[in-house]
């Protein structure tokens, strides 16, 4: 099969995603997580290191509950901006903060040279099921967040974007209207929560694209490599987990190996089927692991 053309490629710091996708080719893009441990980010830079030679557009690296990673968050997207070849986006969220520390830690990400972040609102601390309060003296939601890296410097801002609907919006015509309003609040580009159906990707572009939201919106793929993670975080994130999926990854639980092997295989498949659509790229949810992304990479025959 051949190469994907127009692969995008990251360009040193100074670049912004905005910038990198205004080039038209396609983005592929990883997400990394602070990990707790100074071991597990020795194993965050071996994954690093491996995936770098792909050339991917951007990475991201997430922020944890209530700020609860913030240092480690700053201190790995600035080693990525300034020790690799890689385009670092920090992610930044509302939770737990209030007006005057999400400008401290916008400094300090500033500071560090990042240009690109992703704005989220966050989900609630006490967990996904909790109803959501905002700082009292902080912001309710995203796309007040987006206004806030508006005022304070020459950012270029991604948001989340959810193909299901996020699960605390009561339909995805009104989940689609909150993503074209950070859209209008000035976000440059969105990355959607991981899914299993393309169509409900495609659902999703047709109903922002019909309220006037023209950013590209990149689709998330997680790789099931493990059946109970995936499963936990399907319901964590209020993403569908096929029951056609299921009952093939059920079938091989008992073999690792098996399992990976239909992950990739149903991932590689779903990522065909979203670039042969139009979709402007692929963001991959590494779980800190490189050898699904590269074979998946592989697969497709994309090559720096």
């Amino acid at each position: 099969m051949p190469g994907w053309e127009g692969v995008l490629y990251p360009a040193g710091v100074s670049t912004t995603v905005r910038e990198l996708l205004a080039a038209g080719g396609r983005s592929f893009s990883f997400e990394f997580f602070p990990p707790k441990t100074d071991a597990g980010e020795v194993e965050l830079w071996q994954a690093i290191r491996q995936l770098e030679p792909l050339a991917p557009t951007f990475v991201s690296v997430t922020y944890g509950a209530g700020g609860s990673t913030r240092d480690r968050t700053l201190r790995i997207v600035e080693r990525i901006a300034t020790e690799t070849t890689l385009t670092p986006v920090a992610h930044l969220t509302c939770v737990g903060a209030s007006r005057f520390e999400l400008r401290n830690v916008i400094g300090a990400i500033a500071d560090a040279g990042i240009r690109n972040v992703l704005a989220l609102r966050g989900d609630p601390p006490g967990g996904a099921d909790q109803a959501w309060e905002p700082h009292p003296e902080g912001l309710a939601f995203a796309e007040d967040l987006v206004r806030l890296l508006r005022e304070l410097g020459d950012f270029c801002v991604g948001v989340a974007a959810f193909p299901e609907a996020h699960r605390e919006s009561p339909d995805r015509d009104t989940d689609a209207k909150y993503l074209a309003q950070k859209c209008a609040a000035g976000a440059d580009f969105a990355i959607t929560q991981f899914f299993f159906d393309p169509a409900d990707y495609f659902s999703l572009v047709g109903r922002v694209r019909a309220l006037g939201c023209d950013v590209p919106v990149i689709p998330g793929i997680m790789p099931v490599t493990n059946v109970a993670q995936i499963e936990r975080m399907a319901v964590l994130s209020g993403a569908t987990f096929p029951p056609d999926l299921a009952e093939r990854l059920h079938a091989v639980a008992d073999d690792p190996i098996a399992v990976r092997r239909v992950g990739i295989e149903v991932a590689t498949s779903m990522c065909r089927e979203l670039l042969s659509g139009g979709a402007p790229g692929l963001h991959f949810y590494t779980l800190n692991r490189s050898s699904a992304t590269r074979e998946i990479y592989a697969a497709l025959g994309v090559a720096p």
